[in-house]
């Protein structure tokens, strides 16, 4: 039966405009009345041929013709609230499209503070960081500088998680240039001067390192994740018969050489592993040559490392830039930067993970051969086959549980804020666009999840994908990774 223009006459007013599909339920009906009237369906007594209007009626058997006119009885409730308008993202504000994009609070430019604001967004991809700077007791009124700015930077992060836009960073930047006065030089008209990040990144460090709070094993945030152990041998090459000297110390950065023919990350952090040096020999009685050969003894679960990019030219009385192409990978074998000894305790778990991510990568190509072959099979449920498909792959891929103590060391298992396996994943990344440390901008790109990232520059924070972060290796005037931060792979 064709749809029937009818009206609704309820307490002495009429309710036209209703289109009555004859086929469907008196339900349906009844639900409509509501929408307008604001009288539940429950509530409703419709006046029709032969009585009143049921659930079971069927509608066909009315005869009705447009213009039909329903009396009805009933008491209103509350009308349901009117859906809310669409709002599409080119007409939202700022505020409104970082709301609805879960986008985090930038930071305000205070006057070349980027170097600053980068580095700050780049340690607060660190969740154990958080938490450290949440056990810290001391506030930011006393007589230890360093003690205020940690907790200056407690109370930042804690505004920046509330904030839903850009934040002014005034009260962590006064203390910083407090405490470190080389952040305080200012150009003409006492604006003050770009300062370098990696300088900012080292200096915070070493604060956080000295005044977090401790465990019960005497170590804090840094000292457990953020600091490995490096084993050098120190051999004379003119007197090759003298005794070698090892020795072992801590870093919190490694860094990455660039020379003429570096084009991997790897090979430049392997090249500043290995150094020439000259000193006194106690064989020869004189100044000779010594090669030290550097190994990585401990790798710490967040590892960053910097890009020597900058060198002094004298002539311009500037700090430059290297701008070659350097790659760096998402995902980081360190294994080969590590002594013989913690590679061989890598070893199973290394394996154990080659087997998985091969085992992911064969069902990701079956899936998509499978994609393939349905959509070019002509059958109109192939998109929901192939979806069906998809899904189900992704559910067989996360059903599987791994006991990874069966295939961890046991000494790495038990060095809480070590990485265990070898393995990291690019999870920040800080850079620089400019010819100069002096000058220029710095930005911050953060990992959110697979293949988004958030580009924080200063207050302005956008969404990126992986093939972005890809593009900072270097060989232009584009924006260049300066320090990359890495941490260990999760075990599923």
């Amino acid at each position: 039966m064709p749809i029937v223009k009818v009206n609704v006459k309820w307490k002495g007013q009429v309710y036209d405009g209703f289109d009555l599909d004859t086929d469907e339920s008196a339900e349906l009906f009844k639900s409509q009345i509501y929408s307008k009237t604001g009288v539940p369906p429950d509530r409703q007594k419709i006046m029709a041929k032969g009585g009143m209007l049921k659930e079971s009626t069927d509608l066909n058997k009315l005869n009705l013709k447009d213009g039909h006119t329903f009396m009805m009885m009933g008491t209103a409730g509350d009308l349901p609230p009117p859906p809310p308008p669409t709002k599409f993202l080119e007409d939202m504000t700022d505020a409104q499209m970082a709301e609805a994009l879960e986008i985090p609070a930038g930071l305000e430019n205070l006057g070349n503070t980027c170097y600053m604001n980068s580095t700050l967004q780049c340690l607060r991809a660190i969740p154990e960081l958080h938490q450290s700077l949440e056990k810290y007791q001391g506030g930011m009124s006393g007589v230890d500088n360093r003690g205020n700015l940690v907790a200056s930077m407690r109370e930042l992060y804690k505004s920046m998680d509330k904030a839903p836009e850009g934040f002014p960073p005034l009260m962590f930047w006064q203390l910083l240039r407090q405490v470190f006065p080389q952040f305080s030089q200012t150009g003409n008209g006492g604006v003050p001067l770009q300062q370098d990040a990696e300088e900012c990144w080292s200096e915070l460090v070493s604060v956080l390192r000295a005044k977090l709070p401790s465990d019960d094993a005497g170590e804090n945030f840094i000292n457990r994740f953020m600091s490995g152990q490096m084993q050098s041998e120190l051999k004379c090459l003119d007197a090759p018969e003298e005794e070698k000297v090892i020795s072992t110390e801590s870093f919190q950065k490694l860094g990455c050489h660039i020379s003429s023919s570096t084009n991997f990350m790897v090979n430049g952090i392997k090249e500043a592993l290995t150094e020439e040096i000259e000193k006194n020999s106690p064989t020869l009685d004189r100044t000779a040559k010594y090669e030290r050969i550097s190994r990585v003894s401990r790798l710490p679960r967040y590892l960053p490392i910097q890009f020597i990019r900058f060198f002094w030219k004298p002539e311009q009385r500037i700090r430059a830039k290297i701008l070659r192409k350097v790659k760096f990978p998402l995902e980081f074998d360190a294994t080969e930067l590590c002594t013989p000894e913690l590679q061989s305790k890598f070893s199973k778990a290394k394996l154990k993970l080659k087997e998985l991510d091969d085992a992911k990568e064969a069902k990701r190509r079956e899936e998509k051969r499978r994609k393939i072959d349905l959509e070019t099979s002509g059958d109109p449920g192939a998109n929901a086959a192939a979806a069906s498909t998809s899904s189900s792959s992704a559910m067989d891929t996360q059903d599987e549980k791994i006991n990874w103590s069966d295939y961890l060391d046991p000494e790495l298992l038990a060095d809480e804020g070590c990485n265990a396996t070898g393995q990291y994943e690019l999870c920040a990344v800080l850079t620089h666009v400019g010819r100069s440390a002096d000058s220029g901008h710095y930005i911050g790109w953060v990992k959110k999840e697979q293949d988004k990232w958030f580009k924080f520059d200063d207050d302005k924070v956008s969404i990126v994908k992986d093939a972005d972060i890809e593009r900072l290796d270097g060989g232009g005037d584009w924006h260049t990774a300066y320090i990359v931060l890495y941490r260990a792979k999760q075990l599923s």
